[in-house]
């Protein structure tokens, strides 16, 4: 599917100079700059960062921390 799309000149002059240096035309460049917005927004995205506190000693239980954070590190 074609479509138009209005992007300001420095933003062309960006699209243009990263384009250059990956090898891509700007076309591809922006392709894949939805591809991977639509990555980042959908659950491979989310799935990315699942369970990366687990290993973490510091925190403690989650209700916890979250509640000792709200409350500006004062203990409920």
């Amino acid at each position: 599917m074609r479509t138009l799309v209005e992007i300001p000149d420095d933003d062309i002059r960006w699209l243009d100079k990263q384009a250059a240096e990956r090898g891509l035309s700007r076309t591809a460049l922006v392709r894949e700059a939805v591809t991977q917005l639509r990555e980042g927004t959908s659950r491979k995205g989310v799935d990315a960062f699942m369970g990366m506190w687990r290993d973490r000693s510091d925190v403690g239980d989650g209700l916890s921390y979250q509640r000792r954070i709200r409350l500006g590190g004062q203990e409920r």
